[in-house]
């Protein structure tokens, strides 16, 4: 089977609402030159695709069910809303991604998607910043310093990112999935997307920034 890296990747994700939906299914197929495709639109015609992922129906408002005890509600939430807060870590996710070889819309899509850029925010697993980096990832990650500094911070999720594509072969949706669920779910079930909820909805908001900040850079160009 041919390695595929994060930079390999071609995607032909169209993404309508995308983070708004309950429910969508992710397909994927590689082609002769052995490049992954994703969309979460289903195939109708051409390339061997497979459906990688799917999503489960909608049982009830998850809204309405977040407003109960909350018990995955942050204990320190995101409250910085200054519109310059989208290009203020620009330097160390560029820093990041060069050395780490990630591409810069992921970095920024994980970011947006852990702490919409506020580096103060702590989670209820005690997952800490920028990238929500967990007190367990930073010690196997050997991280100096205070976890809160952004560029820390930064380095830190990164390398935890480049870590886990080395280990699913630069798989773009399990590279995500880990990065939410961890690498032991991912091999509990098979090197697949764990069926756990979180992680789904994880997934399909991650992926769709992903592509948002991708088309943002090459309309840059």
């Amino acid at each position: 089977m041919r390695q595929v890296s994060l930079h390999q990747l071609i995607v032909t994700l169209i993404v309508l609402g995308f983070a708004s939906q309950v429910r969508a299914d992710i397909y994927s197929f590689t082609d002769p030159d052995g490049v992954t495709h994703f969309t979460n639109m289903k195939p109708s015609r051409g390339g061997s695709w497979k459906k990688v992922l799917e999503s489960p129906a909608p049982s009830g408002s998850k809204a309405s069910a977040r407003r109960g005890s909350c018990p995955r509600c942050d204990k320190v939430s995101s409250n910085d809303n200054s519109p310059e807060r989208f290009h203020r870590y620009d330097q160390f996710i560029f820093e990041a991604s060069a050395l780490y070889k990630i591409p810069v819309p992921l970095i920024r899509a994980v970011i947006s998607a852990e702490s919409d850029y506020d580096p103060k925010v702590v989670s209820s697993m005690d997952c800490k910043g920028l990238m929500q980096v967990h007190p367990d990832v930073y010690i196997d990650m050997g991280t100096q310093g205070d976890v809160f500094d952004p560029r820390t911070n930064i380095m830190t999720g990164t390398r935890l990112l480049r870590w886990l594509a080395n280990r699913v072969d630069g798989d773009l949706v399990l590279t995500i999935a880990g990065y939410h669920a961890g690498l032991g779910s991912l091999a509990k079930y098979g090197y697949t997307v764990p069926p756990y909820a979180y992680t789904r909805q994880y997934l399909k908001m991650v992926l769709d920034r992903y592509y948002k900040y991708k088309a943002e850079e090459q309309r840059a160009r």
